[in-house]
């Protein structure tokens, strides 16, 4: 599907360079400026958690092209619904629009390490965040560990729930292979619980609408269930997501994202595990711009990212940041 990235490397150089050279973008000066363009093509429009990430970009295309005397755009190529083909195009796009470097969170790393690889062997380099594809020639991804992510949401449930009950887990797209790793991770904390069961893991669509009639159905269905191990959240986005009485069904997620707080200031969580999301758009641009115009390489492959524990008790403190994260 990508036939004509596999030329003759001469005339594959070429061609690129034409391109390049035609649409005046990748290296070249506008106003004395050196100029790039760095594509930034996350899992879906419409979730919270990218459109603060977007933010962070364009913000470190401010500031870094204040410091190194640069233009940076950011050309957001982002599919409106979780479609992985639809981000492997967007690369492929990018890459023939004359890209300077490609930052992506990865629906399904299977479909997308060709389309990176071609990237990276037509000259654009490629960073991750939030979801990695760990077998392609990506050359860093910003991300937490989503193990030990999944460890973090079973202890802290556990705590809540006092050591006993029966969790359900709450984990979006079967195919991210972060939040595979999230599961395990739910999994192998819960083996230090014999008093808690998993009933199961419920996978759903990653829209707030989708994962909020997942739950219900599932508490429906499953009236002992006491506890929710959620690897993300999805259902929090919208109001009135959780229909049991506050405390009685235990709660923990994956996330901070405003409309998410509420639920801890009304009792319906406990406990938030927040990504720094903003962070996703901020690094993958600097690690970017370190790479094409300081041609300097991350010490690591993996820059790690810590979550951030947010409670009732600083909920109010933590929403401040989204004053600029997500200004009005």
């Amino acid at each position: 599907m990508f036939l004509h990235f596999f030329e003759p490397m001469k005339f594959k150089s070429l061609f690129f360079a034409l391109v390049a050279a035609s649409l005046g973008i990748v290296g070249t000066h506008s106003q004395g400026k050196k100029s790039y363009v760095i594509g930034l093509v996350a899992k879906s429009q419409g979730n919270p958690v990218f459109q603060a990430a977007r933010v962070g970009a364009e913000q470190a295309a401010k500031e870094l092209g204040e410091k190194y005397k640069i233009n940076i755009k950011i050309d957001w190529r982002t599919p409106n619904e979780e479609d992985a083909q639809k981000q492997a195009e967007a690369i492929e796009q990018l890459v023939l629009n004359g890209a300077s470097g490609i930052a992506v969170s990865c629906s399904d790393a299977n479909k997308l390490t060709d389309a990176i690889n071609s990237a990276v062997q037509n000259g654009v380099p490629v960073a991750t965040f939030d979801s990695d594809a760990p077998a392609s020639k990506r050359f860093v991804t910003y991300a937490i560990d989503d193990v030990k992510c999944g460890e973090e949401v079973m202890d802290e449930l556990a705590k809540a729930m006092g050591g006993k009950g029966v969790v359900a887990i709450l984990a979006g797209n079967q195919n991210a292979p972060n939040l595979q790793k999230r599961v395990q991770g739910v999994k192998n904390a819960a083996k230090k619980y014999p008093n808690i069961k998993i009933r199961d893991t419920y996978y759903h669509k990653e829209t707030p609408q989708d994962a909020a009639a997942r739950v219900e159905q599932v508490m429906q269905s499953n009236p002992d269930i006491t506890g929710w191990a959620m690897i993300g959240g999805w259902p929090l986005f919208t109001d009135n997501a959780l229909k049991w009485a506050p405390g009685t069904v235990k709660c923990v997620s994956v996330d901070a994202l405003p409309a998410e707080l509420q639920y801890l200031r009304s009792g319906h969580v406990q406990v938030l595990l927040a990504q720094q999301v903003y962070e996703w758009g901020y690094r993958s641009v600097e690690h970017l711009i370190n790479k094409i115009h300081l041609k300097k390489n991350p010490p690591h492959v993996k820059d790690m990212s810590e979550l951030v524990r947010v409670t009732k008790e600083n909920v109010d403190q933590f929403a401040k940041n989204w004053e600029k994260w997500l200004p009005k």
